[in-house]
């Protein structure tokens, strides 16, 4: 009885954003003693970090940990349950355009935006949404894989995104630095992780709009938060990047 209750109380605190009981220290998820990050090979090199994790490269749903280091351990500062591409993840590297999967690897968070003003205490540089907003997923455009305001000449509409007509989506949102600083043509434009939708997304990560507001007032520049994306095990394993 006391094992049901137990695993009842961890769904309902990863619904709300919560971490989960023993998160700090106990066994993490993707298997072996220890906080997750602490048995990856790489985090960025700050002191803070999300791990968005499914269970295999063919799932839509997982789960979003921000983490901190503190005095030289991880410790899980809230989860929240999450979703990926209606097709899945693949790995980062080889991604091609249009496939509707989620990139894995490891990456950098630019920058935040969102249709909604910041919540109080975001220290990430954050963008307003305004009618003329676009990000450019053309890949004949000189503005590939960037936030154009407004969409130049050389960008089709059809092979963009126009911000504000994501109401829910992008109520708030952060840049996940996939394919961002020398973007690679065809690989992919666009990827963020941001408010969830009706369902599975188009390759990037998606959560709650509370458990996003509450990683944005959590997030901080001077820490070098990045996101790491991937599965339990395997060759797209969160431990092997």
């Amino acid at each position: 009885m006391r094992l049901g209750v137990t695993a009842i109380l961890s769904a309902a605190l990863l619904t709300l954003g919560a971490a989960p009981p023993g998160a700090a220290s106990g066994p993490a998820s993707g298997g072996g003693p220890g906080p997750l990050p602490a048995r990856m090979a790489d985090t960025g090199g700050g002191s803070q970090l999300i791990t968005a994790q499914a269970e295999r490269t063919d799932s839509t749903t997982g789960t979003v940990t921000w983490w901190d280091l503190r005095d030289g351990q991880w410790v899980a500062a809230g989860s929240a349950q999450a979703r990926f591409g209606a097709k899945g993840l693949t790995e980062g590297g080889s991604r091609q355009q249009g496939t509707n999967t989620t990139p894995t690897g490891l990456y950098d968070l630019p920058f935040a935006f969102g249709i909604e003003p910041p919540p109080d205490g975001t220290a990430t540089p954050y963008r307003p949404v305004r009618e003329t907003s676009w990000w450019c997923q053309d890949n004949d455009s000189r503005s590939y894989n960037r936030w154009t305001e407004p969409r130049p000449a050389d960008c089709r509409a059809t092979e963009s995104e126009h911000l504000v007509t994501y109401a829910a989506q992008y109520a708030h949102a952060l840049v996940i630095g996939f394919n961002y600083d020398r973007p690679v043509r065809g690989r992919g434009a666009g990827i963020f992780l941001h408010v969830n939708g009706e369902g599975a997304t188009a390759g990037c990560v998606s959560v709650p709009h509370e458990a996003m507001r509450r990683i944005l007032t959590w997030a901080h520049p001077d820490r070098a938060p990045h996101i790491a994306i991937g599965t339990e095990s395997g060759e797209t394993a969160l431990t092997r990047y």
